[in-house]
């Protein structure tokens, strides 16, 4: 089993730099010694931890706008609640993340700097840092419309497990897409917009059953195709070291085939997008913005990295994946821009 790196060693490498929770330049570099380390915790430098979190929920706040044509200002409202949500909830599920990883991560070239494994942080710290960022978290859940927060209660429980899953199944990424398009049910949420009636959550009539906004299933199911496809290409950062230690992944499973599995995928994907369009009756730039760009985006993604060269799958995944979620983004903006001179301030 390799030994972790010592810290200095590891900062020298590139390592560091591929989400491996050792960033310490830019703005990080200005902040306290003492508070590197929890910011490197929670992934805050780059910023793809907390955006991956919040692009979601900036999908459902859109789309719930566009479907109930929603003012600018509870839009704005929304943005601003869910940002601040997603915030410590990042903190948090990154925590959380590390604090069940720490004796894998030890083992392992890329995750044997993070502050736990390399001594900077305490498991006793890094767990109170975790309940601390999870009750900020849940006090956001204090500003949605009433009933809201039992919507967060699939979230939570799957971001809890999710460390887990990387041991106990190869499907670990979609699990990992499940608890990050939650944040669409959370985003229309916010909204006032219920995404189910029937069942467990809301209001409802037992003669009516359990119902879907359509729309909205449509983009959460999207948003799992989409985190699949960015975190397998991650995955295959680590794809030795995960076969030697017994980690599972859609890479591990794949392998040399994943390609094939995520052109499918991404088809998929778009296929989705393309039906929540149409759904809601969208003008043509959303599907050119939102439809096109991803498939522009994610396609050159596919063919154009190098899974065997970690430092490929690091560009591709934290280039790509602003790209496609800036597209589905900006699609979903863009009509709602062009209904807003239609909605009563």
């Amino acid at each position: 089993m390799k030994k972790a790196l010592a810290s200095d060693e590891f900062q020298n490498t590139g390592l560091a730099q591929q989400y491996g929770g050792g960033h310490a330049g830019g703005w990080v570099g200005r902040l306290p010694a003492s508070w590197v380390p929890y910011v490197q915790l929670a992934r805050l430098s780059p910023p793809a931890a907390l955006f991956l979190i919040y692009f979601p929920h900036f999908f459902g706040i859109v789309l719930a706008a566009v479907i109930q044509r929603s003012p600018v200002s509870q839009v704005l409202r929304a943005c601003a609640v869910m940002f601040g949500g997603s915030f410590f909830f990042s903190n948090a599920a990154h925590g959380w993340n590390d604090l069940v990883d720490a004796p894998i991560d030890k083992s392992i070239a890329r995750t044997s700097g993070r502050p736990i494994p390399r001594g900077a942080v305490t498991p006793r710290a890094a767990f109170l840092f975790t309940m601390s960022q999870g009750l900020g978290a849940a006090a956001f859940l204090l500003l949605m419309p009433s009933g809201s927060a039992i919507y967060a209660v699939p979230n939570i429980i799957g971001t809890t497990y999710y460390p887990w899953a990387k041991r106990h199944t190869n499907l670990a990424q979609f699990v990992l897409g499940f608890c990050l398009a939650w944040g669409i049910i959370m985003g229309s949420c916010s909204m006032g917009l219920q995404p189910f009636t029937g069942g467990p959550f809301g209001d409802h009539d037992e003669a009516d059953g359990f119902e879907v906004q359509p729309s909205i299933a449509c983009l959460f199911i999207a948003s799992i195709f989409w985190t699949i496809i960015y975190d397998t290409i991650y995955a295959h950062q680590d794809l030795k070291d995960d076969l030697r230690v017994g980690l599972k992944s859609i890479a591990v499973l794949f392998r040399d085939h994943t390609k094939t599995l995520l052109w499918l995928v991404l088809s998929c994907m778009i296929s989705l997008l393309y039906t929540v369009g149409n759904l809601e009756r969208m003008g043509f730039q959303f599907f050119l913005i939102a439809g096109g760009g991803s498939a522009l985006s994610l396609g050159a993604m596919i063919s154009s990295v190098k899974l065997k060269d970690s430092a490929s799958c690091w560009w591709w995944f934290r280039y790509g994946f602003w790209l496609a979620g800036g597209s589905i983004a900006a699609g979903l903006f863009s009509e709602y821009v062009l209904i807003a001179p239609t909605i009563a301030f």
